[in-house]
């Protein structure tokens, strides 16, 4: 019997508990990581794991793996070791951090940049609006 639950496979923009990788775009590094791991071949073993052993296992992905490698770079904040990045370094981090801004709603980006501009309004020694 399986038990999968599709629709929260997708990794949130926020709310997620590692939001530096996408389940479903980033599957065949999942698949990678679990075959390096664990031993474990998801082809055929994936059919006949329950949802919550899937995610207990994934949540234990460790850096060595194809997707720990991944999440690492996507994640990296800093700045002496993003210098020492190589271009595909750069590469991937910067498509995955373009790729999360795309997915930012319109209406907390319209907050965000309100609350910016009414920031440097006041360091400006003006008045709030």
């Amino acid at each position: 019997m399986q038990l999968w639950n599709l629709s929260s496979a997708r990794m949130k923009p926020r709310g997620s508990s590692d939001p530096y990788y996408d389940l479903l775009e980033d599957f065949d590094l999942v698949v990678a990581s679990f075959q390096t791991q664990y031993g474990i071949r998801l082809s055929r073993e994936l059919k006949d794991m329950k949802w919550n052993e899937f995610c207990m296992l994934l949540s234990g992905m460790q850096p060595e793996t194809p997707l720990g490698r991944i999440v690492s770079i996507r994640a990296e904040d800093d700045k002496e070791v993003l210098k020492h990045f190589s271009k595909e370094q750069k590469r991937i981090r910067s498509e995955w951090r373009n790729k999360r801004a795309r997915m930012v709603p319109v209406n907390d980006r319209d907050t965000f940049l309100e609350q910016m501009k009414q920031a440097f309004i006041k360091m400006a020694g003006g008045v709030e609006q």
